[in-house]
């Protein structure tokens, strides 16, 4: 029981609301719900409004760096706090926008302020809080958070939008923000100590500073490039169906009710990929194990373009999820293990920087196929064909020994005199 509320604890629990409040729960997962009735109102094509993805890409590619070098020298606990009430601001901006280019201007401070509720300052504290088992509770904070948020927050904006517009929506969205984030992060978010607790972070013997790969050296390994390339093109794949799951069946016929709630199991099912991912990594260490998940969407986008009962959609969501969920959770588990803790937010600053852009390029481009042909057919083809390229890059990651060798070996060595 003392450990249910133990800092520790506290910490995985800030964490884990943090990033079910970020943009990927307020903004990803709910975009395909109001995207016809704000394309309506501004008489606007669907890859017009949909180009806020990419805004928000290019905005989390300039300040992930920068935030993550602020993390590393400031600590994140403050990056974080300040960022949330930016990010509740910017929220509510959204729906005092008369015009198009008023809407833009206020997805680039959401891009600029919500970046700070994303995966890099919470993987750093989460990993510097514990080794042992730090695959699982990364599964935890990043499933659980962006899942039961991205489940949850579609529903919340369903609610409101059946008795308001969708000004009123992101209003309703920002206040939501507010009132669960700021209690749980001011009062159980904490930076990790150091040292660090021998319980839940296991220091190397003789090791004076925390170990690990400097930026410049990690760049030159192959494994950054690949695990950057893998998850960049199959997360905004993925990115690119999730946002757009609600458009495609409701254009094919099928009510809003239950296109929602394929969009709801689809988010709901990348928290067991998540924290699936982590286990697996966690007992095995070897990160190529992974491939065959982020395969399963494959299996489940046909099913989403051409099933029409509800049973079947569910499962293609589900499949799908769990794709998404492992491609999420696979991420922060590899940065930490193959290149250490010593420049983690600067690395993952400019890995999650690289991700942004793709994630928010990949959705733009399914709503300019669709202007372009009249459906998603396309669309969708392009991504099976990436995430059959994605699976490969997986499949021939290196073990994560053969690249902490490079830091973990010189630790062992005498100190001279």
């Amino acid at each position: 029981m003392d450990k249910l509320f133990s800092r520790p604890a506290g910490v995985v629990f800030a964490s884990t609301i943090g990033t079910a409040i970020g943009i990927t729960s307020t903004i990803v997962a709910i975009l395909g719900l109001v995207l016809v009735p704000i394309a309506d109102e501004f008489n606007l094509p669907r890859s017009s409004i949909s180009l806020v993805f990419f805004i928000l890409a290019i905005c989390s590619a300039l300040i992930y760096p920068v935030i993550g070098t602020l993390a590393d020298k400031y600590g994140a606990r403050v990056v974080i706090l300040t960022g949330h009430l930016l990010f509740v601001a910017s929220l509510f901006g959204v729906s005092l926008a008369r015009n198009i280019s008023e809407f833009y201007l206020a997805f680039v401070f959401i891009g600029l302020s919500g970046s700070v509720l994303g995966p890099i300052l919470f993987t750093k504290i989460i990993a510097g809080w514990f080794d042992r088992f730090r695959g699982f509770f990364l599964g935890i904070i990043s499933g659980v958070g962006y899942g039961v948020g991205s489940t949850l927050m579609p529903i919340f904006a369903v609610l409101v939008l059946s008795g308001h517009d969708w000004r009123t929506t992101y209003q309703a969205i920002a206040l939501l923000v507010l009132v669960i984030g700021f209690p749980a992060l001011f009062f159980f978010l904490r930076n990790p100590p150091d040292p660090l607790p021998p319980k839940t972070h296991m220091r190397l013997k003789g090791v004076a500073e925390i170990p690990g790969l400097t930026l410049g050296q990690a760049v030159k390994t192959r494994a950054f490039w690949m695990v950057m390339l893998a998850i960049a093109i199959c997360s905004g794949c993925m990115l690119a169906v999730f946002t757009h799951i609600v458009p495609i069946l409701m254009d094919r016929g099928l009510p809003v009710a239950r296109a929602t709630s394929v969009l709801s199991v689809f988010a709901l099912f990348t928290v067991f990929g998540q924290i699936g991912t982590g286990f697996l990594l966690d007992h095995f260490r070897r990160p190529n194990l992974i491939a065959p998940f982020f395969f399963i969407p494959v299996i489940g986008l046909p099913l989403l373009m051409q099933a029409t009962q509800t049973p079947t959609l569910l499962l293609s969501g589900a499949l799908m999820g769990l794709g998404m969920g492992t491609e999420f959770g696979l991420l922060p588990f590899c940065l930490s293990r193959y290149f250490g803790l010593k420049a983690y937010g600067r690395i993952s600053g400019l890995v999650y920087g690289i991700i942004a852009l793709t994630n928010g390029f990949f959705p733009v481009l399914m709503d300019v196929a669709f202007d372009i042909t009249g459906s998603y057919v396309v669309g969708i083809n392009v991504v099976t064909g990436i995430l059959v390229v994605g699976t490969l890059l997986i499949a021939l990651l290196p073990s994560f020994s053969t690249v902490s060798r490079l830091y973990l070996e010189p630790a062992k060595q005498p100190k001279m005199q």
